[in-house]
């Protein structure tokens, strides 16, 4: 993608951020009758939508883990598994050994995990699995091939030949069965991808970790009530399914993205191709265990959802998708990235100009939504591992931590409106838990 391409995506964050500072003095500057009224009834829309998005998930946990259909050996597909590797002495070898031990038809899966220029002993390890196991396809680049985890990911693309791709980060365990229930799943849903619900292995580590299980939950809510009224359902990265015909066509792993994952999910979206969310079985992953890690983490995902919308916003409001999408769009879009800097904007300006903040009430809205999704998710049933169970005390505490994205989320956007960007693989560690 073009150094142009890279400026328009500068340009439209400080329009964004411009756009979310007036937003934010105008009602401060000028007395505007009638407007503190408003904001109470955006948020009481807000929180309307926000419910009913909750409640769909009541139908959902009555359901069994059974299907009313069951697609036999012969009519599972052939699956190419691509796992993007670098640096990940610590646990491919635990994913390579899982992967193998799967139930699914041995001649129907193939494993390619690709080596993105490691410079640890993932390089010996994958050598050595690689004569264990014959059907281990690996497939290496220089630390300078570019393109990060997409570009890894694309390279690989060249080699496969099944009619779906399974990704996975090098850390996911799945369980034995998880393969032919996907599929059942898919089977019954006629789906072009799907997203497995994303758990945490760690959970008991320490207090991030706990939260950071909570919070998955809680996405997880939220995804399958998007999807189940109609609105939008997003990919995940780890353990999301995708019909290669589909990706193909929609231009494969964008190298030009720091979250190939939210990207890839707008442009199936333009498409008009659905995205299914399943709950059990769930992929598990490590949750990050310290601060720092975690605002690492988060900064890149605030910035890859950000690009996002800068990359196909003129797109999200053509007859390419329909009326209640753009809303559930816009809806998310605010309480996203919008709210949290307005917010910062209206505190900031409240102190200053020692006036009230006005916008406390969308606030207040959002953090109960987010508390509602909280424990709702962490009280529902699933499957190992157990999910934090969410009290009134951790609830309230989960939700205290996710105040980290209103200083993440205008830092983003403050630093994408100044600064050039590079496109880098800025991957999580994982240790091996």
């Amino acid at each position: 993608m073009s150094n142009g391409f890279y400026k328009n995506r500068r340009l439209k964050s400080l329009l964004f951020l411009s756009s979310c500072f007036l937003v934010a003095i105008i009602p401060h500057v000028n007395n505007i009758e009638g407007f503190f009224y408003f904001i109470w009834i955006l948020a009481f829309v807000i929180s309307f939508y926000g419910l009913i998005v909750i409640s769909r998930n009541f139908k959902r946990n009555k359901l069994s883990n059974t299907f009313s259909s069951r697609v036999t050996n012969k009519e599972l597909p052939i699956i190419d598994v691509l796992v993007a590797a670098r640096d990940e002495e610590n646990v491919i070898a635990r994913l390579v050994e899982r992967l193998f031990n799967l139930d699914y038809p041995k001649n129907k899966l193939n494993i390619f995990i690709i080596d993105d220029g490691s410079s640890d002993k993932t390089p010996l390890i994958l050598n050595r699995l690689s004569r264990q196991f014959d059907k281990l396809k690996v497939v290496s680049r220089s630390p300078n091939a570019g393109g990060g985890k997409s570009g890894a990911l694309n390279y690989a693309l060249k080699f496969t030949h099944g009619e779906w791709l399974l990704v996975l980060d090098a850390d996911a365990q799945l369980k034995q069965d998880s393969l032919i229930r996907l599929f059942n799943f898919v089977k019954e849903g006629d789906w072009s991808a799907v997203q497995l619900r994303k758990s945490v292995i760690n959970v008991s580590k320490n207090f991030l970790t706990s939260c950071q299980s909570m919070e998955m939950a809680m996405d997880a809510i939220f995804q399958y009530g998007r999807l189940s009224v109609a609105g939008v359902s997003e990919l995940r990265g780890n353990g999301q399914l995708i019909k290669k015909d589909i990706l193909v066509s929609c231009g494969s792993f964008n190298e030009d993205t720091v979250t190939d994952d939210l990207d890839l999910s707008l442009r199936l979206l333009l498409s008009k191709s659905r995205i299914g969310i399943l709950w059990d079985p769930p992929v598990m992953e490590e949750a990050v265990e310290n601060l720092n890690a975690l605002l690492a983490q988060r900064q890149r995902w605030a910035e890859g959802g950000l690009q996002r919308f800068f990359d196909y916003g003129d797109q999200l409001f053509t007859n390419k998708i329909d009326f209640f999408q753009k809303f559930d769009l816009t809806y998310f879009f605010i309480l996203q990235y919008a709210l949290p800097i307005i917010s910062i904007f209206d505190l900031v300006l409240s102190i200053v100009l020692l006036d009230s903040p006005i916008y406390w009430p969308i606030s207040f809205t959002a953090f109960m939504l987010s508390g509602i999704a909280f424990w709702y998710g962490s009280s529902c049933e699933s499957e190992v591992p157990v999910l934090q169970k969410g009290n009134f005390l951790m609830t309230f505490v989960s939700v205290f931590y996710l105040s980290h994205w209103f200083l993440v989320i205008p830092w983003v956007t403050l630093k994408m409106s100044i600064f050039p960007k590079k496109i880098l693989w800025r991957k999580t560690i994982h240790t091996g838990v």
